[in-house]
C-alpha cells in the first residue's frame, strides 16, 4: 500500500524540493492500493510540497465533441480517471476555468497559477497554465502512464505553432464560473490524436537527461 512516507521518499530521491512545482498524470489502477485512496495520494504530495505547487490535470476535453458543450468549473467531472475526479471536489484546491484542459492547483500560489484560463481559446495556449510549466521549471510525474498522457507536449506544439494540431473551425463552449455566471467562448480543439505519437520522444528525452525513472506502488 502506498503511504505518505513513500510519496515523500520518491520526491526526495528525485531531488524535488518542497518549493517545486509538480504536476502528475496518474493511473490508480496501475499504482495499486494507496492509504486513504486518491485523497491520501493527493495529501501525500501536498504535505511534501508545502512551499510549492501541486497540480492535477482535470480535463473535460470530451465535451468539445458534444452538440452544446458546457463546462462548469464546480460540477463538471473529468474524463481522465479517478484521482482527477477526486481532486476537483476537494475544497483545498483551485480549479482553472479552462473549458477542456483545466488544472486543479494546490498550494499557496494555487489561485495565482490558474488565473486567466477563462480566456483560453485553444487547449494549451502560450500564455496559459500548461505553457507556464516551462517558466516554473516544473516536474511532470507520469505515475503508471506513458508519454502519451503528457499534456505538456501539446503546450510545446502551441508554443512552436506546429501546423495541423488544431481544428480550423472554432466551436462555442459555455463556461460557468465559481459564482454561477456563464460566458461563451469560441474554442478550437485538437485535430486528431497526435498524443499517441508522444512516446516517440522517449529516446531524445533520455539522451537529454529530461526523463528519469522510479517506482511508486506497482507503477
Amino acid at each position: 500500500m502506498v503511504t505518505k512516507q513513500e510519496i515523500h521518499a520518491l520526491l526526495k530521491r528525485a531531488n524535488i524540493q518542497p518549493n517545486a512545482t509538480v504536476l502528475i498524470h496518474t493511473s490508480m489502477r496501475k499504482i495499486g492500493q494507496a492509504e486513504d485512496g486518491c485523497d491520501g495520494l493527493i495529501d501525500g504530495f501536498i504535505s511534501y510540497l508545502k512551499d510549492g505547487l501541486f497540480l492535477v490535470p482535470t480535463h473535460t476535453w470530451d465535451i468539445f465533441h458534444q452538440e452544446n458543450p458546457i463546462y462548469d468549473v464546480k460540477r463538471s467531472l473529468t474524463c481522465i480517471g479517478a484521482l482527477p475526479n477526486v481532486a476537483v471536489m476537494r475544497k483545498d484546491g483551485v480549479r482553472s476555468m479552462h473549458p477542456t484542459h483545466s488544472i486543479t492547483a494546490f498550494g499557496k500560489r494555487a489561485s495565482e497559477y490558474v488565473q486567466g484560463e477563462e480566456k483560453a481559446t485553444t487547449p494549451c495556449p502560450v500564455d496559459g497554465a500548461w505553457a507556464r510549466l516551462y517558466a516554473e521549471n516544473a516536474v511532470v510525474l507520469l505515475l503508471g502512464v506513458g508519454l502519451e498522457r503528457n499534456t505538456y507536449i501539446h503546450a510545446v506544439d502551441e508554443m512552436l505553432d506546429i501546423p495541423n494540431r488544431l481544428v480550423e473551425k472554432a466551436k462555442t463552449i459555455t463556461v460557468t464560473d465559481y459564482q454561477g455566471n456563464t460566458t461563451q467562448i469560441s474554442f478550437r480543439g485538437h485535430a486528431g490524436t497526435v498524443s499517441e505519437y508522444f512516446p516517440n520522444f522517449k529516446q531524445a528525452f533520455e539522451t537529454l537527461g529530461a526523463l528519469s525513472y522510479d517506482t511508486l506502488g506497482n507503477a
